[in-house]
């Protein structure tokens, strides 16, 4: 059987018709915390897709993971994974400050790479990453779910037919994180952070949604945490070239209802997304069981990056499409510092 680099090679050459129907992607899943276990449920689903290594720090955990999921083979190093002739592709779950070295190192080993959000913790690496990719031409794209959410599909379908005109965004991402825990509510050996990580999800979607690039930024943010060494709250404020702008508020000192709430403001409707459900103005339940094979966005991402290292073609979400996000990201930090 190819491998899917050769797949890719050969996809310019043939039609994709002619490839044979039980072409698997081999996967290696990197990080079996709670968003390891959302891309594992997800990939269960997806019938070309395999998922032969499980890298994890915690060789208990692993190897538990690993049963339940089919997993043949378990490793706490990822270049074990890297060596494989039984791996194509890499998905990196993996603590922030990892990600763009991680993804280089797959992109070097001549694997696919999907990485979690954000793809880094900094503009330089993030640079880094999109050069490397160039020079590989393998597929490497990063976890921007609210592009692959059903809600914010269905609100984009309007956009681009036309229909629906956003005039601003309100956002907000509240969590309750004042000791070191993740969505799990397990403790983190690495820090979370507001601007890096959360913001990005929505200052990527708002310009893609848009449209249009983002051309003003501001942030504020409040008190450092004495031990955690972050900001806890965080405000922002974006403006597209379009003139449509929005409103981004964060907490991690949020003791109520957790998550991201988006309120689309148009010309004409509006519209309140949550993860993969979304409601009109009037609280009415919107139903989005029909834009895409499944109502699961985690699902849909892995979906696009199988399919795009099947096709041979750039993804949605692609770490050069997520780079002006990182810009803006890497202004606000600036203003911060001041």
């Amino acid at each position: 059987m190819p491998s899917a680099r050769q797949i890719v090679a050969t996809f310019f050459t043939e039609d994709s018709s002619q490839m044979e129907n039980d072409t698997k992607v081999k996967v290696a899943l990197v990080g079996a915390g709670a968003f390891g276990i959302k891309h594992l449920d997800g990939l269960r689903d997806i019938e070309n897709v395999e998922v032969t290594w499980l890298v994890s720090r915690d060789p208990e955990v692993a190897r538990d993971v690993a049963e339940r999921y089919g997993i043949r083979h378990v490793s706490a190093d990822l270049s074990d994974a890297l060596c494989s002739d039984d791996v194509d592709a890499v998905i990196l779950c993996t603590p922030t400050q990892m990600h763009a070295s991680q993804t280089m190192a797959c992109l070097r080993a001549g694997k696919h790479v999907q990485v979690e959000i954000p793809l880094a913790d900094s503009l330089q690496d993030a640079q880094d990453v999109v050069r490397l990719q160039r020079e590989t031409g393998l597929v490497a794209m990063c976890g921007h779910t609210r592009r692959f959410n059903p809600s914010h599909q269905w609100v984009h379908r309007r956009l681009s037919r036309g229909e629906f005109h956003i005039q601003q965004m309100d956002v907000q991402t509240y969590f309750l994180r004042r000791t070191n825990i993740n969505a799990l509510g397990q403790p983190r050996t690495w820090t979370d952070h507001l601007l890096w990580h959360h913001a990005a999800h929505t200052v990527d979607l708002f310009a893609y949604q848009c449209a249009s690039p983002i051309v003003k930024a501001n942030a504020i943010a409040g008190p450092i945490h004495p031990t955690l060494g972050i900001a806890m709250d965080m405000s922002i404020q974006l403006k597209a070239q379009n003139g449509a702008i929005c409103t981004l508020s964060l907490s991690f000192n949020n003791d109520g209802p957790l998550g991201t709430f988006f309120r689309y403001i148009g010309d004409s409707d509006t519209y309140i997304a949550r993860y993969d459900d979304l409601f009109n103005g009037r609280k009415e339940k919107i139903d989005v069981s029909n834009v895409d094979v499944s109502i699961n966005g985690i699902e849909l991402q892995d979906r696009e990056f199988v399919s795009a290292i099947l096709d041979g073609r750039e993804p949605n979400a692609s770490v050069a499409q997520v780079l002006p996000c990182y810009e803006v990201l890497h202004s606000l930090e600036l203003q911060l510092r001041e």
